[in-house]
């Protein structure tokens, strides 16, 4: 089945602010970007979306722009959930924390967040669950850890290569599922 990955935006955060799950706003004027995304879609669709504001504001004009089948927000594609650290500037999280998550995000869970291999099981289960049977296709909204995680499950590539896929604000990546 054709599959449309397509990233938010960029947000309204200062560069090197660590806000995973933090339901931030997106930066404007995004309208031309929005009309650019849409040009790069099919006409028609089934749409999913993180429900976090910084997808769904490009999800719904999606929406409006294309035949959509059906649309669906789903809480398995929000972005990281970086517990202690959301909302931090990335310098400002202790070494002591920082580090060992550095050395091996996949498994090390982030204080009251989730690790990358805890994404990366979430992400499974909206694929099986909820893609896996519909021929249509598809538009998912989603962040850079997400589109990351799909990436992985469509290439096995291993988990701790995942940042090997570059995702730009706004890019559409055309996959094959």
């Amino acid at each position: 089945m054709e599959v449309y990955l397509v990233r938010h935006t960029e947000t309204i955060c200062k560069k090197g602010v660590c806000y995973g799950q933090s339901d931030v706003d997106i930066a404007e004027p995004f309208d031309e970007i929005f009309s650019r995304i849409v040009s790069e879609l099919p006409s028609e669709a089934i749409i999913f979306s993180s429900p976090l504001k910084r997808c769904t504001l490009l999800a719904k004009y999606i929406r409006e722009n294309i035949n959509t089948i059906s649309y669906q927000e789903d809480d398995r594609l929000k972005e990281m959930n970086f517990g202690d650290w959301e909302l931090k500037n990335w310098n400002e999280i202790p070494p002591e924390e920082l580090n060992p998550w550095m050395e091996d995000f996949v498994n090390i869970k982030v204080s009251n967040g989730e690790s990358f291999v805890e994404l990366h099981e979430r992400v499974g289960d909206f694929l099986s669950n909820e893609i896996s049977k519909i021929k249509e296709p598809i538009v998912i909204v989603a962040h850079a850890g997400i589109i990351r995680s799909i990436l992985c499950h469509q290439t096995s590539l291993p988990l701790k290569d995942a940042f090997n896929n570059k995702v730009d604000f706004g890019e559409v990546i055309r996959i094959e599922l």
